[in-house]
């Protein structure tokens, strides 16, 4: 199937033969609790708790129902041609108290998803760590808490010894600057803390935890192929005064540098972002050297671009983002402007570290309002935004970016964290009432871009 976009017309193999296509989900988002297996409260369970902290005090409890229903959704990929599929291992479900006793029946559960991805000739892509955080480490200090570089050895341990003989791809964690910073420093996710006294810690642990889970997985089978992932959003200047600027790289240090620059032994951007000084209080002898790893690719994902102004009264960094909404740009219903070229300028941004070996693409979707009439979604905003935005990935390719593969997020609807399940980001609409599964248009398109010519 050829595509057009801007009068380009792009087909599958215009990426190449080894080019990684697929799809991923995370498991708090879509299993559900289903606690008889003997699962443990994660962060996002007390945290649904608390009234007004999630839209429609929505809960994780049932999501998408993964957890019994694995089988139809693995077969959905299968249907649809999809040969990847990225999800994560719930921590709590493995580990309910984060230590100590393993839940062998969550155990069982994982390896029936792996086995039956393979039956299908669906190689699995694993996160170990996809912000479900056990709520009894929590109650310890969480992230915040250097302990939990042991607590964290221990589970990735426990994961690679159960599953380690079938997986051969692992992601070590999904986006640590969004589980550090909105949950750790605003507070808008789960745990729900604030302030720099939290974040700083918790970005420093997070990012040791990320090379300890590397040379755990490494160390047991040296031929995995083991990743992390990134979220980058690319920043544009409001104006192009010199304050604008500036403001835009700290907001660029903190959202796109902070989190991958140490991991490449180039330590923390505090020339850029001052306030970051205040994390080697943290430090450890030797944590410079234990922060450095050889990953064997890189996630980015991207959903939007913002645009920044400067702005005094904004503390540590003395800048702001201009919403898509008083822009008069296109915005998706979670208020990020569509923006396709942003993903082509990351890809080739990070393409440009020379510790990046490869990058692939394992997060990219859009939430739009789903409208189900004559019997099929109207989910052509969807689609054109998959479109445009592979067309980018495409052209940021032939332009010399490491881009080795491209996800989309998500195989299903699903628990959208603080947004409940009012966003709708996958390519399977769920029924929350009755379960039903009804593929949107987006999945038939993907379906038959897959599709050999």
């Amino acid at each position: 199937m050829s595509l057009s976009d801007n009068n380009h017309i792009f087909k599958k193999e215009d990426f190449g033969d080894d080019f990684l296509w697929g799809i991923s989900t995370s498991a708090t988002q879509t299993e559900g609790n289903t606690k008889d297996d003997g699962k443990g409260d994660s962060i996002w369970d007390e945290f649904a708790r608390k009234k007004n902290a999630i839209v429609n005090n929505d809960s994780p409890s049932t999501a998408t129902n993964f957890y019994e229903n694995y089988k139809e959704d693995i077969q959905i990929l299968k249907n649809l041609g999809i040969p990847n599929f990225r999800f994560s291992l719930s921590w709590p479900r493995i580990i309910p108290n984060g230590i100590g006793n393993i839940n062998q029946k969550g155990i069982d559960f994982y390896h029936n998803v792996i086995d039956y991805c393979l039956e299908n000739e669906i190689e699995p892509f694993v996160t170990i760590y996809h912000w479900d955080l056990p709520l009894e480490l929590e109650k310890k200090g969480g992230w915040t808490n250097r302990e939990i570089i042991s607590w964290f050895e221990e589970y990735v341990k426990v994961c690679i010894n159960a599953f380690g003989q079938k997986v051969k791809n692992w992601i070590v964690l999904n986006e640590p600057s969004v589980f550090t910073g909105a949950g750790y420093f605003l507070g808008i996710h789960a745990p729900g803390k604030k302030g720099m006294n939290n974040f700083l810690p918790a970005m420093h642990h997070a990012l040791l935890c990320q090379a300890i889970g590397f040379k755990s997985i490494k160390e047991k089978f040296s031929e995995a192929c083991v990743g992390t992932t990134y979220s980058c959003t690319y920043v544009t200047p409001k104006t192009y005064s010199e304050k604008d600027l500036k403001a835009t790289e700290r907001v660029d240090a903190l959202l796109n540098r902070a989190f991958i620059e140490p991991t490449l032994g180039l330590g923390y951007p505090i020339k850029t972002i001052p306030f970051l000084k205040h994390i080697t209080k943290h430090f450890l002898p030797g944590d410079e050297e234990l922060l450095k790893v050889n990953f064997d690719f890189i996630g980015l994902q991207n959903y939007t671009r913002e645009v920044v102004a400067h702005n005094t009264y904004v503390p540590y960094i003395n800048a702001k983002l201009v919403p898509a909404k008083k822009r008069n740009v296109d915005y998706t219903l979670m208020n990020w402007e569509i923006y396709p070229k942003s993903i082509y300028y990351l890809i080739l941004k990070f393409s440009k570290y020379a510790g990046v070996k490869k990058i692939i693409i394992t997060e990219n979707g859009a939430s739009f309002f789903d409208e189900f009439k004559h019997n099929m979604f109207d989910d052509k905003e969807r689609i054109e935004y998959i479109k445009s935005y592979l067309h980018q990935v495409l052209l940021a390719k032939q332009n010399g970016g490491k881009v080795e593969g491209y996800f989309i997020w998500s195989l299903t609807d699903n628990f959208e964290w603080a947004e409940g399940y009012k966003q709708r980001f996958g390519l399977v609409y769920i029924d929350y009432e009755t379960q039903k599964r009804t593929i949107k248009n987006s999945g038939y398109w993907y379906q038959e871009f897959l599709k050999k010519d």
